[in-house]
């Protein structure tokens, strides 16, 4: 029987050891699978932390149910009814600027009247789609900071862009890639020449696909509603790890990965332990994975070293909802750098989601730090709920003291996909080539969201199957 240990039991680990244990058994093939995660729980990054009647996410809050991996995952480990959608506020996102909060418009006729953007500068987003935008130079990994001054001039750019990189990423427009950030936008520029062109196309292409029974996505993203579970999110990887069972074996710290000699790979552990196995994936961060590997191959070591990662302090505040004046019918907002606050911005947890904050009282979420901040993730805890407060007040007008406090720190939170990640990931192609059975999965690669790690689960089930039958 064949051996496949799967490193890390964050929702890329649980996923693929849950999905690659489906598929043999789909296919009449026999597999031991053992997954080894290093701390005494489950979840990595995913983490519902209850305190004093709020429910606190301690890193993701959800995904989007625009796209099948998650839904699909949830329907078939039997958790699909327990899915807790967001309510209709979760529609309406804020951009604090010039002292005030202005809602994202979602139409022509909302952004002509909104105040986010000066006159000139939607004169200059009228230009987008004429001749007189340069078109994408080729053979060139863009930066999203050049991509949206070249097509949507300087003020977009810090107003919209910007916070939304900041929003998604923690990261910093100048440096992280279009194409390896939001391939979507990329290849509608090239296929429609721009993007107001490319959502006109796609605008028409959509009233004849309804008209046969079919879905197209729009060129403003994916779109979708946000979704979790009444519990939290974490509901969703206990869930993967109860469905695992004994395959799932905690406090297991990796060490390394070497070359094993009864079977291809043998994985060491910092208790001494030694298990080999023919097949490893490893779905651990890229930085933990460099370490893990450097004994293997230096070569994809160096590559791993080259993805950096940007920090995040996650902040809790509860309040009672009568010392708020401020509606909370919204998502939350965001802050652009230019702005001068300390926090990228709030979410307004528990007006997205029912059950995230006791009756009468209120969960907002504030985010610091990031790749243009990452001194932050230092400061104390006094430091960052008074800079906090500052900011709240800034964008709120909240004065009054929180009744309710968590700080969490994450000093490398989001990988980053800066200029060159589309290289080094072929680079990490071609070294694994070298290494049959040895597999890299997780969000450092190819999409930061719950979608995208399943979706990349999915890819890393099928190869390690794939290469057991031939």
């Amino acid at each position: 029987m064949k051996k496949v240990i799967i490193i890390g039991g964050g929702i890329s680990g649980l996923s693929t050891a849950w999905l690659l244990r489906d598929k043999a058994q789909a296919a009449g093939v026999e597999l031991e699978i053992v997954l080894l995660e290093k701390e005494q729980r489950v979840g990595g990054k995913i983490w519902s932390i209850k305190s004093d009647g709020y429910t606190c996410e301690w890193g993701p809050n959800g995904f989007l149910d625009s796209k099948p991996q998650t839904l699909e995952l949830c329907k078939a480990i039997g958790v699909e009814q327990k899915l807790h959608r967001s309510n209709d506020n979760a529609r309406k996102r804020f951009i604090f600027s010039g002292g005030e909060l202005h809602r994202l418009p979602e139409g022509a006729a909302s952004f002509l009247k909104s105040r986010l953007i000066s006159w000139p500068g939607k004169l200059r987003l009228a230009l987008e789609p004429t001749p007189f935008v340069a078109s994408a130079p080729v053979g060139v990994d863009e930066t999203l900071a050049d991509f949206g001054r070249r097509r949507l001039g300087s003020e977009a750019l810090d107003k919209l862009i910007a916070p939304m990189v900041s929003g998604i990423f923690a990261g910093d427009p100048e440096t992280m890639s279009l194409v390896s950030c939001f391939p979507r936008i990329a290849e509608l520029e090239r296929e429609y020449g721009g993007l107001v062109r490319a959502m006109i196309m796609l605008a028409k292409k959509k009233k004849r696909d309804i008209a046969e029974g079919k879905v197209v996505s729009s060129a403003a993203g994916p779109g979708g509603v946000l979704t979790s579970f009444r519990e939290g999110i974490q509901y969703l990887s206990d869930a993967l790890a109860d469905s695992l069972g004994g395959i799932v074996r905690q406090g297991a710290d990796v060490t390394a990965v070497t070359k094993g000699q009864s079977s291809a790979y043998r994985v060491k552990c910092a208790d001494n332990s030694e298990l080999e196995a023919d097949q490893v994936i490893v779905a651990a961060p890229a930085f933990a994975a460099a370490g893990m590997l450097s004994g293997l191959d230096a070569g994809i070591s160096g590559v791993l070293e080259q993805i950096p990662y940007a920090s995040m302090t996650v902040i809790c505040f509860g309040y009672e909802r009568e010392r708020i004046s401020h509606p909370l019918d919204g998502f939350g907002y965001l802050i652009p750098r230019k702005e001068g606050r300390s926090t990228l911005g709030t979410l307004w947890d528990s007006s997205m989601f029912e059950n995230r904050a006791p009756q009468g009282k209120v969960l907002l979420r504030s985010m610091m730090g990031g790749a243009c901040f990452p001194e932050y993730v230092k400061l104390s805890d006094d430091e960052v709920v008074a800079r906090v407060r500052q900011d709240l007040k800034a964008t709120m007008n909240i004065d009054a003291e929180p009744s309710f406090v968590r700080v969490f720190r994450h000093p490398q939170a989001i990988p980053q996909y800066t200029v060159g990640h589309g290289k080094r990931l072929a680079a990490l192609d071609e070294l694994l080539k070298a290494h049959p059975g040895l597999i890299l999965t997780g969000n450092s690669y190819r999409g930061i969201g719950l979608n995208d790690c399943v979706a990349a689960a999915q890819r890393a089930a099928g190869e390690a199957l794939a290469a057991v039958i031939k």
